[in-house]
């Protein structure tokens, strides 16, 4: 290979000029070529990463190197005018010619990174190629809602729920220490039960709670970057009383019928009847025979005048 590129060198330089200029890019020898070490990195959240773009072969000493970061339909600089951009600025850098290290990555870094090379010397000027990082992060404790207590052959539904790991977290559900399966038809040691498990969603659904499904709660969101639980908390299952139900609404009903006595009997006897005065109603005096009131214009005046009836 060495030897035919120098005997390349030694006819091209023996060709005239006006030659060269029509021959030229022909007479070039090498094309930028590049590789990668990983092409997709995963990294946890807050360690460093390398993300690895070589130059396998180039004729030029001297090659322009650029970064891009594509993210949500967007491209912008990472690498451009030889110094670091963006939100990298400060915690990244180029190692040797051309790989990109980020030191203490976040969520955000998750992203598709494209590394560019302009060798202008070379038959085939420009190469690049595309790294897919992804960032794991770890799940927060979860969020879990267990139901208190639930009257024996009614529905219940448990929900557990976290929003910050990724990749997206599965979800298992423990009661007093032991997993729960998926189904509680495909385990024998659940035949009593009668549930079923969502680990997507975290979602533990009973269809009729017995008895047995007393007991104490806690959910575990887990991921490849690890994993968290939230507290444990209690439901009790208890059995719904019948005879103490109808016995409470009879008593009810006797009460509300001896009040309905009471009041009946109060109205007959007249204890609700209103009178303007104690006692006896007012009445205005009787006028004595024989006389006749006559009013004046003076109000309060009166005269009279004798009549008698004999």
């Amino acid at each position: 290979m060495a030897l035919k590129r120098r005997w390349g060198l030694r006819l091209c330089a023996r060709l005239p000029d006006f030659v060269l200029l029509l021959l030229f890019r022909d007479c070039l020898i090498g094309a930028v070529n590049l590789k990668s070490s990983n092409r997709i990195p995963v990294v946890q959240e807050f360690e460093s990463v390398e993300l690895s773009c070589i130059i396998t072969d180039s004729q030029t000493s001297d090659p322009r190197i650029e970064w891009k970061k594509i993210q949500d339909a967007q491209t912008t600089y990472v690498f451009f005018d030889n110094k670091i951009q963006g939100d990298l600025a400060g915690r990244a850098e180029l190692l040797g010619k051309t790989s990109l290290k980020i030191w203490n990555v976040t969520r955000k870094d998750s992203a598709r990174y494209r590394c560019e090379v302009v060798a202008r010397n070379d038959r085939k000027a420009i190469d690049e190629i595309v790294i897919d990082l992804t960032v794991q992060v770890k799940p927060v404790p979860p969020v879990c809602r267990v139901p208190k207590a639930v009257p024996v052959g009614k529905s219940a539904t448990l929900h557990c729920q976290e929003k910050e790991g990724y990749p997206l977290p599965h979800y298992s559900w423990y009661r007093n220490d032991v997993l729960l399966p998926t189904d509680s038809r495909a385990n024998p040691r659940f035949r009593n039960s009668s549930f079923l498990l969502n680990s997507k969603t975290g979602t533990l659904v009973f269809s009729a709670v017995q008895k047995e499904d007393s007991g104490q709660y806690y959910c575990i969101a887990s991921n490849d970057a690890g994993s968290a639980r939230c507290e444990e908390q209690a439901m009790e299952v208890y059995d719904l009383n019948i005879g103490g139900i109808v016995g409470g609404v009879l008593v009810v009903l006797a009460v509300l019928v001896l009040i309905t006595v009471g009041i009946c009997c109060a109205y007959r006897r007249g204890y609700f009847i209103n009178n303007k005065q104690n006692g006896e109603s007012y009445k205005n005096p009787g006028k004595p025979d024989g006389v006749n009131y006559i009013r004046t214009d003076e109000e309060g005046d009166f005269r009279h005048k004798s009549s008698f009836v004999i």
